[in-house]
C-alpha cells in the first residue's frame, strides 16, 4: 500500500471512529447508561468480533494492518492526555473530617476484592488453561486480583451527577474513597508489569524496580519546582504552557514504558508533579483543553481495546468464567464497600449506595486490563472476559442504585458542609456535544475541583 492510500485509510477510519465512538455514547445516555458504555460498545462493534465477522472484507478495508501503527499511537495519546489531567487533579486532601471513613472504606474495597481475585487465579488455574493462560506467575496472580479491585472514578462522578448525590455524604465518601483506591491500584498494577516480560527486557525486574524509583522520587523532588519557575514565574501564554505540559508527560511517560510499566504510570505521575496555581488551584486555562483533547481522542483507545476483544474464542468455559468474575466483582465491591462505610458509622441505606457506587467500572478498569494484556500478564480470551466484565459491572450500577434507593427508608444524607463536596472531575462529556470543563458551583460543586486517580 502506498503512503497515500495509507494516509487516506486512516482518515477514514478515524471519521469512523469518531462518529461512532461519539454517536454510540450520545445513545447509551439517552439510554440513561453512561456515555463510556456506549463508547465501549462500539470500540468492540469495530472491532474483529462483530464487523470482522460480519464483514471481514469491510473491516479489512478500513482497518487495514497498516494504519494499525497510527491508531495504537494515537490511542497511547490519548491515555497519556487523559491520565496527565486526572495525575493533575489529584489532591486527597478532600478527605478532611472524613479522612478515617475513606482511608477504611477505599482499604476495604480494594483488599477484599483483590484477595478472592488473587485466590480464585490460583484455586482454578486449570480451569484458565482453557483460557489460555500459562502457567501463572506471580504478576498474573496480582493482576487477576487489580483487574475486580478497580473502580472507575470518571464513570463513578458521572453516576454520581446524574443521581444528584453529589452533594450528600455516601457521593462524597464513594468518590473519595474511590480515588485512594485507585492510587493503590496503580501502585499495585506497576509492580505486577515488573514481573513481566522480564526474560524479554535488557534489565531484571529489580534493576527496573530500582530504575522506577529513582525515577520517581525525581520527579516528586524536582520537576514541580522546575516547572513552577520555567511555567507559572515566566508566565508563559496558555498554548505554549499547554504544549511543554504534554511533552513532559509524554516524555515521562516514554521512561515508564520503557521500563516495562506501561506509558500510563508516566503519564499519572508527570499529572501529579505539575505545579497548581495559588492556594493549590486548579488552572481552568490548562484543565478545559486536557479535558477536550482527552474526550476527543478516547475513541481510538476504545477501538485499540475492541481489536483483541474476540467473541468467537469464547468457549463454555469462557462463558461461565464471564459469570462467575462478573458475579464476584460486583459482590465484593458492594459488600465490602457496605460494611465498610457501616463500621465508619454511615446508616444502612447511606452505606448501600456508597458499596453500589464503587461497583462502577469502565475506562479506569479498560486501560488497567489493556496494560496487562500487552504486558502479557493475560490472555485474549481471558482479556475478552474481563473486558465484558468491566461492560456488565458498568451497566448493573445504575439499576442497582435505583434498587437501592427504592428499598431505602430515607433520601440520601446531605453532606453538612461546603468542604465536603465530592471532586467532579475529567468525566466524559454528559450530553452529546458538551465539552468537559471545570465545575461551577451550580452544579453542587466548587469552582476548583479536585480528583483521584482514575
Amino acid at each position: 500500500m502506498s503512503a497515500d492510500a495509507v494516509v487516506t485509510h486512516f482518515l477514514f477510519a478515524s471519521a469512523l471512529i469518531l462518529a461512532v465512538g461519539h454517536g454510540a455514547g450520545w445513545v447509551a445516555q439517552r439510554l440513561r447508561q453512561p456515555y463510556i458504555v456506549g463508547q465501549l460498545t462500539a470500540g468492540i462493534a469495530l472491532g474483529p468480533s462483530l464487523l470482522g465477522s460480519a464483514a471481514p472484507d469491510v473491516y479489512r478495508t478500513v482497518f487495514p494492518q497498516e494504519i494499525g501503527t497510527a491508531l495504537t499511537g494515537l490511542a497511547q495519546f490519548s491515555l497519556v492526555v487523559f491520565l496527565f489531567a486526572v495525575g493533575y487533579e489529584l489532591d486527597l486532601k478532600i478527605l478532611g473530617d472524613r479522612a478515617r471513613t475513606v482511608v477504611t472504606v477505599a482499604l476495604a474495597a480494594f483488599v477484599v476484592p483483590m484477595i478472592v481475585g488473587s485466590g480464585c487465579a490460583l484455586l482454578f488455574r486449570e480451569q484458565l488453561r482453557a483460557l489460555d493462560m500459562p502457567p501463572l506467575t506471580t504478576g498474573m496472580v496480582l493482576f487477576a486480583g487489580v483487574a475486580l479491585s478497580i473502580t472507575a472514578v470518571p464513570v463513578l462522578t458521572a453516576i454520581v451527577r446524574e443521581n444528584n448525590l453529589a452533594d450528600t455524604v455516601p457521593g462524597v465518601l464513594a468518590v473519595s474513597a474511590a480515588g485512594l483506591l485507585d492510587v493503590i491500584g496503580w501502585t499495585v498494577l506497576a509492580g505486577t508489569m515488573l514481573d513481566s516480560d522480564s526474560g524479554e527486557h535488557v534489565l531484571g525486574w529489580q534493576w527496573r524496580a530500582l530504575i522506577a524509583a529513582g525515577f520517581a522520587l525525581l520527579m516528586l523532588a524536582a520537576a514541580r519546582p522546575v516547572l513552577r519557575r520555567l511555567l507559572w514565574r515566566t508566565r508563559m501564554e496558555p498554548s505554549l504552557r499547554l504544549a511543554v505540559l504534554i511533552g513532559f508527560a509524554c516524555a515521562s511517560a516514554s521512561v515508564t514504558q520503557y521500563l516495562g510499566l506501561h506509558a500510563i504510570c508516566g503519564a499519572l505521575l508527570a499529572g501529579i508533579v505539575c505545579p497548581r496555581e495559588q492556594r493549590g488551584t486548579l488552572d481552568p486555562d490548562l484543565l478545559r483543553p486536557l479535558h477536550v483533547v482527552s474526550s476527543l481522542l478516547v475513541p481510538y483507545f476504545f477501538v485499540f481495546s475492541g481489536q483483541s476483544v474476540t467473541l468467537n474464542s469464547m468457549n463454555a468455559t469462557g462463558w461461565i468464567a464471564l459469570l462467575v468474575v462478573t458475579v464476584l466483582a460486583v459482590t465484593t465491591k458492594v459488600g465490602s464497600g457496605v460494611v465498610a462505610a457501616r463500621m465508619g458509622g454511615l446508616d444502612r441505606d447511606d452505606a448501600r449506595t456508597v458499596g453500589v457506587l464503587l461497583s462502577a467500572r469502565g475506562l479506569t478498569e479498560l486501560i488497567a486490563l489493556n496494560a496487562g494484556f500487552q504486558a502479557g500478564l493475560v490472555s485474549k480470551p481471558l482479556y475478552t472476559v474481563l473486558v465484558f466484565m468491566a461492560l456488565a459491572t458498568t451497566l448493573l450500577t445504575q439499576p442497582l442504585l435505583i434498587l437501592v434507593r427504592r428499598l431505602s427508608d430515607h433520601e440520601p444524607t446531605r453532606a453538612p458542609g461546603p468542604a465536603e463536596v465530592v471532586p467532579v472531575h475529567l468525566t466524559l462529556p454528559d450530553h452529546a456535544g458538551d465539552t468537559p470543563a471545570p465545575r461551577h458551583p451550580s452544579d453542587g460543586v466548587p469552582p476548583t475541583p479536585v480528583a483521584d486517580a482514575g
